[in-house]
């Protein structure tokens, strides 16, 4: 394989009822990337072994490429897409195509069933609504307030332990 030929990253993918969450396995600076209603594509240099790294992914059903967005955290990009069917059912995949692309697996971490979303309310939703305001329109950096742990006390369950026999 010849130094110039770009491969797909790996993207792992879940989805929410209003959302669909990828996320592209490579540490890469300054991706090009560009969130289309019906396609997604990604373009970028691995930092660590100067791999190409390209890929237009046709997905299922439409999104609203202004509310959603991207943010590169170092070792991999995380991209929230808003579904523009709202209450629809759930994507019986990321792509319209019936054979799974090999550089696609399901990320477990965050995947959520419908019956799971129904049955509390939602859930915590991977705090969707906080990402996207956070990665502002078309991404960003991380522009949250980093948390203060200065108000916490001591973990009482240290203190006044018995001696060990």
């Amino acid at each position: 394989m010849s130094a110039e030929a770009s491969v797909p990253p790996p993207v792992l993918w879940a989805q929410r009822k209003d959302d669909v969450l990828l996320t592209f396995s490579v540490e890469s600076k300054d991706p090009i990337i560009k969130i289309e209603k019906d396609s997604v594509y990604f373009k970028g240099v691995n930092v660590q072994d100067k791999r190409n790294h390209e890929v237009t992914i046709e997905l299922y059903d439409t999104v609203v490429p202004e509310n959603s967005a991207y943010i590169n955290k170092g070792r991999c990009i995380e991209m929230v897409l808003r579904k523009e069917k709202k209450n629809a059912p759930y994507w019986p995949s990321l792509t319209k195509d019936k054979k799974k692309p090999h550089y696609l697996k399901v990320d477990f971490n965050k995947w959520k069933d419908e019956d799971d979303e129904d049955a509390d309310g939602g859930g915590d939703n991977y705090d969707i609504e906080q990402m996207l305001r956070a990665m502002g329109p078309g991404g960003g950096g991380d522009k949250g307030e980093k948390p203060s742990f200065d108000d916490l006390e001591s973990d009482s369950d240290d203190e006044n332990l018995p001696d060990l026999e």
